[in-house]
This record gives C-alpha cells, sequence and structure tokens, in this order.
C-alpha cells in the first residue's frame, strides 16, 4: 500500500521527479483532492507538475496561445479519463483564450454530464496558495441566490475577513452593490437582465483593494456597507461554530462542520475527533453542506478519524485512472488514528454544493454504516472524479484534467446525478439561513439530531424544492461565475 500522502513513481522522463496535486474539487472544476506526487512528463519545459511517461509530444518552452493549446490538447490526450469523447482535431486558431479552447475539447463529456467544466487551466502560484494555507483575496462571505425571488444572500462568513468585521454574517440579504453609494446597482435587476454572472461582475475581481458599497438588510435593519478585499486566510473548520456537542435528549452528539479539505484542515480536524473521544461520543454530525472539496490525503483523514472500529484491511476507496495508465490504479485502507471515534449513526448535512472530496467521504463510509448514515438536507452535486494536476511553470499554468474516478469498497461509484439515490437513508431539509449552522433550531441540524435519536423524516427527493427563510423562498444555491478561482472551486459561493 502506498502512503497517502507520498505516492512517488519515480519515472520522469525528464530525469526529475515532477509532483502533481491529484484533487477532487467541485462546481466548475474543482474536486475532492490530495496530495498525489507521481513522476511524470507533460508539463512542458521547466513544468513542475506533470505526471506519469507517455506519449505527450516533447513540450516546448513558449507560452504563446498557440504554444499553450498544444500542450494543454497533449495533456488531454495522455490523461483525460474519457478520451472517447475528446475530438479527433479541433482547430486552436478558432478560440480566443486557452479557457475556451479546452472548453471546446471536453465538449463532448459535458454534454454526457461527465466533465461539467471540472477540466480547467487555473494559476499555480493562486492554487498553491490557497491549497497549502487556505489564503485567498476578498469579502470573506459566501453568497447564495435565489433566482426565481431574485434575492442574493451571505450563507456563512469568514473569521479574519473584512466582511464579518463589518457585521454582515449568515442570513444578511445583499440588496444592492456600487463601487460607490450613488451607482448601486439593485441585486433584483443584476438577476433578471444578467444572471448571476451580473452579480459577481458587480462584485468586482478578487484583488486586494477592489472596494464596493453594498447595500443589505439584516436583523438591524438596512444600511450600507462599505468593504474593501483584502488577501486573508480561511479557517477550515470555525472557531464559532466548527465543533460542537449537542445535547439531542440527553444524549450526547458531536458535530463537525468542514469548510474545505485543505492542509491546515488536518490539525482543526484532529482536535475536534480528540474531544468526540474523550467524551465517548458516537453518535455524529458531519456538517459538509458547502464543502466543494480539496485535497484527497483529508479526505482520508475524515474517514480514518470516523473508522476507530476499521482495520488497515478495510478498503476506504478505489481510484482508477484509464486503461493506458492502470499502474496509477490504487487502493486506499483504513488507518485508525489516535484520535479516531467508532461512530454507531452518522448524519451527513449536504446540499448541491456538497462535492468530490465531501462525496469521498460519504460514500466512502457507506458500505460500514448503511443504514446508520444518512444524508440529511438536499442532493450533493455528483462529482465521482478527480483531476491530476500538470504544470507548464514558465506561463504559471497548471492544467487540472479529470484522470481518475472513485468508487467506494463496494465499487458504488459514477455518482453523476448526487449521492441522494445511492444512499439507504436520506432526509429532506432546508438549510435555515436565520439561524447559525450546528444551531440545534436551525433547520438541517435538527432533523439531523431526529434522525441520530431514531425519529421518522421525509426522503430527500429529485423533484424536492426545500425551502427556508420563508415559504416563499427556495434555498438558494451557490453563487458561482464562469470563471471560479481557485478557492470559488473549493469553496462555492465564496468571495
Amino acid at each position: 500500500m502506498k502512503s497517502k500522502d507520498e505516492r512517488v513513481v519515480r519515472h520522469s522522463r525528464f530525469g526529475a521527479l515532477i509532483s502533481a496535486l491529484a484533487l477532487l474539487a467541485s462546481c466548475g472544476g474543482g474536486g475532492s483532492g490530495g496530495n498525489v506526487a507521481i513522476g511524470g512528463g507533460s508539463g512542458g519545459s521547466g513544468g513542475t507538475g506533470g505526471i506519469g511517461g507517455g506519449t505527450t509530444p516533447t513540450p516546448t518552452a513558449g507560452c504563446t496561445l498557440r504554444e499553450r493549446q498544444d500542450w494543454a490538447f497533449g495533456v488531454l490526450k495522455e490523461w483525460y479519463l474519457f478520451p472517447d469523447t475528446l475530438p479527433a482535431s479541433l482547430d486552436p486558431s478558432r478560440y480566443a483564450s486557452l479557457e475556451s479552447y479546452v472548453d471546446a475539447l471536453t465538449a463532448t463529456a459535458r454534454g454526457q454530464n461527465k466533465d461539467r467544466y471540472f477540466t480547467y487551466v487555473t494559476s499555480i502560484a493562486e492554487e498553491n496558495a490557497y491549497i497549502s494555507t487556505g489564503s485567498s483575496a476578498g469579502f470573506g462571505f459566501r453568497l447564495g441566490y435565489d433566482t426565481a425571488g431574485g434575492r442574493v444572500f451571505v450563507a456563512e462568513s469568514f473569521e479574519g475577513a473584512p466582511a464579518l468585521a463589518a457585521g454582515i454574517d449568515r442570513g444578511t440579504e445583499i440588496l444592492a452593490v456600487g463601487t460607490q453609494a450613488g451607482n448601486q446597482q439593485p441585486v433584483t435587476t443584476l438577476l433578471a437582465n444578467g444572471g448571476p454572472q451580473a452579480v459577481v461582475d458587480a462584485l468586482g475581481p478578487d484583488t486586494t483593494g477592489t472596494s464596493r458599497v453594498l447595500r443589505v438588510r439584516d436583523g438591524a435593519g438596512v444600511r450600507d456597507v462599505t468593504v474593501a478585499k483584502t488577501e486573508f486566510t480561511l479557517d477550515p473548520v470555525s472557531n464559532r461554530y466548527g465543533v460542537k456537542i449537542l445535547d439531542n435528549g440527553g444524549q450526547r452528539v458531536g458535530y463537525v462542520n468542514l469548510r474545505t479539505f485543505i492542509g491546515t484542515a488536518d490539525p482543526a480536524l484532529r482536535s475536534a475527533f480528540a474531544q468526540f473521544r474523550a467524551q465517548g461520543i458516537t453518535n455524529l454530525i458531519v456538517d459538509l453542506r458547502y464543502n466543494g472539496g480539496g485535497l484527497v490525503s483529508i479526505a482520508e483523514l475524515f474517514a480514518d478519524l470516523l473508522g476507530a472500529d476499521r482495520t488497515t484491511s478495510d478498503v476506504f476507496s478505489y481510484t482508477s485512472f484509464r486503461p493506458e495508465k492502470a499502474s496509477y490504479n490504487e487502493v486506499d485502507y483504513f488507518a485508525p488514528q489516535p484520535e479516531s471515534v467508532a461512530p454507531m449513526r452518522v448524519a451527513f448535512i449536504g446540499t448541491g454544493g456538497t462535492a468530490s472530496a465531501s462525496e469521498l467521504v460519504i460514500n466512502g463510509m457507506l458500505p460500514y454504516l448503511r443504514t446508520n448514515e444518512a444524508l440529511i438536507g438536499g442532493n450533493t452535486y455528483g462529482k465521482p472524479v478527480g483531476q491530476v494536476a500538470i504544470d507548464r511553470t514558465a506561463c504559471d499554468d497548471r492544467m487540472r484534467v479529470i484522470a481518475f474516478a472513485t468508487e467506494n469498497r463496494d465499487h458504488q461509484g459514477a455518482y453523476y446525478d448526487g449521492l441522494a439515490s445511492k444512499m439507504d437513508v436520506t432526509c429532506r431539509a432546508a438549510d435555515d439561513l436565520t439561524r447559525p449552522m450546528g444551531d440545534p433550531g436551525e433547520e438541517s441540524t435538527r432533523v439531523a439530531l431526529d434522525f441520530l435519536a431514531g425519529r421518522s423524516c421525509t426522503p430527500i427527493t429529485g423533484a424536492a424544492r426545500l425551502r427556508s427563510l420563508s415559504a416563499q423562498q427556495s434555498t438558494p444555491e451557490p453563487l458561482m461565475g464562469a470563471r471560479p478561482s481557485a478557492a470559488q472551486r473549493a469553496v462555492p459561493g465564496a468571495f
């Protein structure tokens, strides 16, 4: 069995170890991911993120659009999980950007619901900063939108960021956006005229110093707030509500809310489970409602922390590449940790923003818990595949290409339509923005407590329209632009 954090194959055609991060992230190309170092080949001259050897054409050092397009096509031909969907040829000169060319190359797989913009090109520097520490520039809140009602709400605000410092927190409605008080545009108008992308554009670029005047409404009334984007570090587990021990009719229940699967989640998760273990807690609520994925290694750690009663011969997941790359296929086994607990029941809270690494954990635990595991809230995003990173360092290009699929011990995978239909137990619940996450009165948390206590619930169905805030408003979806940043792919709706 390979080490979870150092899966290294030393046969780089360029004579040096070239590492790549295997990522699973959500909307627009994120996915559950993990630190996977694999020797390799197609990173381009000076590239530091290739995988494997293979038949990729000899890379060139240039960064012209055509050279980058040729590089991207070579990467896809060598690594793409769905090679039969790639066009035999596609004239690069028809496309004005590398991104539009990659989107065109993957259009057939997208039409088959297998690659919903999961394959993309991003910045090496930007992604490395986020994956290692959670660092990004923004206001520091997560937004959701309701197109039917023409409204945008704050789903949560992050500690140490400008929004929370300005008094903007969960449940706040964004009414209008402007660069100054005199030119604010109503959110209803933006959504009506340009959909969610218009709101994204109005919020401005994700660069330090970008300032906006937001008209907001919360429990204190309506007011204008000026906030500027700054560089901040996201805490993967909130120090306000990330870890709780709840009373459920005299029974203690552990609650943990993981925002994203990044490297700094390791000590935070260990600390949470050490508390649960010390208090003998065996019923858990795992809140992944907005978690779009991240590192595979953190997903594996999460499963290990839920697996005190598992052995090192118990399979957590299978990872499978295309046939030509089968030498990279892998089986991951449980590795119980000193902080691990042996849960009797686990309630996973999920929504359409729950993806990739989050789904990997839920699916991986299913064969062992069955009816003692439930999905609470709504159906998940549906991303049973992951990316590897191929770097072209000279151009700061990192190509995230869908290269592998994951399955649980029973070889259950391919949940492109979400996990609800794969689960033995589901319970429908709204994301109640009027209360903090982890509050026993918040609907998803309350329904999770009901499941743990053995009470009945209404199953999740594909046609279900969840409600929150009022009888007229549906649960908001994560606000996402056409070209999300590295942070937004793993933290859907983050700005």
